[in-house]
């Protein structure tokens, strides 16, 4: 929570008693460090470790002693960013709170879950949240209008490379590039209309009051990622759904109702409102995939040996099959090629995987495949969660190895600036934490902090 308090309040109060106590909420709270004219509390250190506890990450040392300082360093970021009258994009806010909330979700398996591990109502913590993302947004303004523009020349990416001890290098894994070739096989109408039925049962079951679709979603839905949510969604613009199920959600108007059945490339669903705000909507949904028989894998693993022949007679190249047999619309317009989107791989947006970036299914075969190797033919399942008939070859194989600045040199250019940016941060911050007024509460200054003249 973020607190206001002109800065000779604190001043008169720091004359008079060795920390100052505010109540709020019934709870004693009790001011750590004061920066500027903003205080850090105890319970803010708390709710800053809690989310870092919720997000897996490491902290290093004492986290009563690097917690506030990285609360304190926001604080002075967020100064700045009223000096640099530095603008939020409250669309994009909303949706990296939806995101995160989401996650959180996920990640204890309910919403009342989330209450009680935070301790407050689904309302606050979404507002808590909303608030720390504004900030980070303004934060990453600030650091992107001083230290964005960091640019270094080709020697100086040497020099950088060749002042690091070699075992501080980071080792770089076994990566490989991957062309795909796949057939769907044919699922027969009966499925289908089964699929069908079942999910008009649910909404027959739904709409008479004998059961909730939220727990119908829970036990049926096979979105693995909302079912253990009730199906629900969180809030998504049109963008970020299949057109075919947008377009249906979006008409939804009423939250006691139940869509018809929609096909998507992911399956068939029944969808119900829970509430819209403005461009944004929350849905519920049920997700039931057909199943393909095994005569009708078996099928098309026939279908693609076939293609795989001809691709080694070379009557046709893996490219041209690829292009015009595949079944896979990600790949066949790049001729068959993969491209990574693991979020905040080193990889995103090539065509180079760590085996760990590549579905599981992919990865247990292409292994042990070399260069220019074609698989035999075998069954996967797909990123839209159906099992499919699916031969790749590996077009390059880069084995692991420390990192070198002739094979990975853009790997290294991007450490030279991170390096640098982290510099200029570092000289930023110690200026900034030279001229600002900065109190440590007594009992929290046994701290060895990163940045020197915090203590005054």
């Amino acid at each position: 929570m973020k607190y206001s308090v002109k800065i000779l309040f604190f001043f008169m109060a720091m004359l008079f008693v060795p920390s100052l106590m505010i109540a709020q909420n019934n709870v004693v709270d009790e001011i750590v460090w004061v920066v500027g004219d903003e205080a850090i509390l105890k319970s803010e250190v708390e709710e800053y470790r809690k989310e870092i506890l919720m997000q897996n990450q490491r902290i290093e040392g004492d986290p009563y002693c690097f917690i506030p300082e990285q609360l304190a360093i926001r604080k002075l970021f967020l100064d700045q960013a009223k000096l640099d009258s530095i603008e939020v994009q409250e669309s994009q806010v909303t949706r990296s709170l939806e995101y995160m909330i989401n996650e959180y979700i996920a990640s204890v398996g309910s919403v009342e879950r989330l209450e009680e591990y935070w301790g407050k109502s689904m309302t606050a913590i979404r507002e808590d949240l909303r608030e720390q993302l504004r900030e980070q947004q303004l934060i990453e303004g600030v650091q992107q209008k001083h230290f964005g523009s960091v640019q270094l020349t080709p020697s100086e990416i040497r020099k950088y490379y060749n002042s690091l001890p070699q075992d501080s290098l980071p080792f770089i894994p076994t990566t490989l590039e991957v062309q795909i070739i796949t057939v769907e096989p044919e699922i027969p109408l009966e499925e289908i209309d089964r699929v069908k039925a079942q999910l008009r049962d649910y909404t027959e079951q739904i709409t008479s009051g004998k059961n909730s679709m939220s727990t119908l979603a829970i036990l049926h839905s096979e979105d693995q990622g909302s079912a253990m949510r009730g199906g629900e969604l969180g809030f998504m613009n049109r963008s970020s759904l299949s057109p075919e199920f947008a377009n249906v959600a979006f008409a939804l108007n009423d939250p006691q109702r139940v869509s018809n059945v929609v096909e998507t490339e992911y399956g068939f669903h029944i969808i119900q409102l829970i509430e819209r705000r403005n461009d944004m909507g929350n849905f519920r949904h049920i997700l039931l995939k057909p199943k393909a028989p095994k005569v009708s894998l078996d099928t098309a693993i026939i279908r693609l040996d076939s293609i795989r022949t001809g691709i080694m007679d070379k009557k046709i190249t893996f490219d041209d099959a690829a292009t015009y047999l595949s079944a896979d619309k990600d790949t066949r317009n790049n001729r068959g090629i993969m491209v990574n989107n693991t979020p905040r791989s080193a990889n995103a947006g090539t065509p180079r995987f760590a085996l760990n970036e590549l579905n599981q299914d992919i990865a247990k075969v292409a292994g042990e495949m070399k260069k220019g190797d074609v698989s035999t033919p075998f069954i996967m399942i797909n990123d839209k969660g159906r099992e499919v008939a699916a031969v790749i070859k590996i077009t390059d194989r880069n084995e692991g190895h420390r990192a070198n600045i002739n094979n990975d040199y853009q790997i290294i250019k991007q450490m030279a600036e991170n390096a640098k940016q982290q510099k200029l941060v570092d000289e930023w911050l110690q200026d900034k934490i030279r001229k600002t007024y900065v109190r440590i509460d007594p009992e929290w200054q046994g701290c060895e902090y990163k940045y020197k003249d915090w203590l005054k």
